[in-house]
């Protein structure tokens, strides 16, 4: 067996493990709001923490060159390991908002040293087939993510403490997975110094900005879809009050089935190129956005399922695809910086969609805010048809 079969696994299941973090909050935020009395409004801000947080530590480690200048794996563990002990301070007694906030920040900031870091120790091991290795990799993302809502949809009686417990030791896990069975790339090259000028560098190429802003406008949608999933099933409920549904169970699903199309989409890429199977899976997720309304004019929970579940696929199907244009298209040597700067400028646009959905909700019918989420991928669209390249299919 090659290195590069024997390590992908391990990478996807440390992956899987740490980005378990992310949404861990999300999982228990009716628990969280119930057992610290926090306003409704908190939903929005603390996932914006996470956010927030993460936009920070990509900018950090962006700025200092961290994944270039230091052995990958072993960042990814210590990043782990404190993403997890912070992601522990939220089952505090005595916790408050702003607490919580801190708490949720720094998880964030952490998760900087694990998704990007990730996807650049699996470009230190893949040149061909790239796109198909960040499809598995970026699905056990979606799974991380998706994971504290199957949690708290098995375990709807237990303590809201023991999902925090279990995502904490998940990441613990995954981080010395990666330390201990994951050496450094062959197609790794190290940078030897900090250099302060990267950030701004990388975009003078064209196909790379390209890349770059059709990941953003992709950005702008996925994060605010993800959040407000279970939001949009309890608003069907509401005006459906004779269905039953599992919320958690169902996020769960509609998220998890997001790594499928990752997956698929590798494999799709393979045959018809990373720009245009990219291309595709963002024109679909737009049009959803679109004609997201009529999930709530059909009084049809089987509607609904699947309507979100197509979502789920096609939301995610892209990102992977986008990171492998932007990998492709740096500096070998800024290739790490690279990815945590452009998933440092995604994830602040994801700031943005999801207060922008979290002000609408209140002024606005409910049912035709997620229309908005469509204004991202619109731009991506026209940022991607324009300059960049496309990788050539396998032959």
């Amino acid at each position: 067996m090659s290195i590069q079969n024997r390590v992908l696994p391990i990478i996807v299941f440390s992956q899987f493990c740490c980005t378990s973090l992310w949404f861990a909050g999300n999982a228990v935020m009716g628990d969280l709001l119930e057992s610290f009395s926090l306003e409704s409004s908190a939903l929005g801000h603390l996932t914006s923490a996470v956010q927030i947080g993460f936009i920070f530590g990509t900018l950090i480690f962006a700025i200092l060159t961290i994944a270039d200048r230091f052995a990958t794996s072993k960042v990814f563990l210590i990043s782990a390991v404190l993403g997890a002990v912070f992601n522990l301070g939220t089952t505090f007694n005595n916790n408050t908002f702003p607490s919580l906030f801190f708490f949720r920040f720094m998880t964030g900031f952490f998760l900087a040293g694990i998704y990007p870091v990730g996807m650049k120790i699996a470009s230190d091991f893949f040149k061909k087939g790239l796109g198909k290795s960040l499809g598995f990799l970026v699905g056990a993302l979606v799974l991380g993510t998706a994971l504290p809502h199957l949690l708290k949809g098995l375990g709807t009686n237990s303590p809201w403490r023991l999902i925090i417990f279990v995502t904490s030791g998940l990441a613990t896990l995954g981080g010395f997975l990666m330390f201990t069975l994951v050496p450094n790339g062959p197609f790794r090259k190290q940078s030897k110094r900090i250099d302060l000028s990267a950030f701004l560098t990388v975009f003078k190429n064209k196909e790379f900005r390209s890349s770059a802003f059709g990941y953003f406008g992709h950005m702008w949608e996925l994060y605010a879809f993800w959040a407000f999933v279970p939001v949009i099933i309890a608003t069907f409920l509401k005006l459906n009050p004779e269905e039953e549904i599992n919320i958690s169970l169902l996020s769960f699903i509609i998220i998890a089935v997001g790594g499928i199309g990752c997956v698929i989409g590798g494999y799709i890429s393979q045959h018809y190129g990373i720009k245009k199977t990219a291309f595709s899976a963002l024109l679909l997720s737009c049009i959803l956005c679109i004609l997201s309304p009529i999930i709530f004019f059909f009084s049809s929970k089987i509607f609904l399922i699947l309507f979100l579940i197509i979502w789920g696929i096609v939301v995610i199907a892209d990102s992977p695809l986008f990171s492998t244009l932007v990998a492709q298209n740096a500096i070998a040597e800024s290739k790490g910086t690279a990815l945590t700067i452009v998933n440092c400028i995604g994830f602040f646009i994801t700031i943005f969609s999801i207060q922008l959905l979290n002000s609408l909700e209140s002024q606005i019918d409910s049912r035709y805010i997620y229309i908005t989420l469509a204004i991202g991928p619109i731009i991506g669209l026209i940022a991607l048809a324009k300059n960049t390249s496309d990788v050539p299919p396998l032959k």
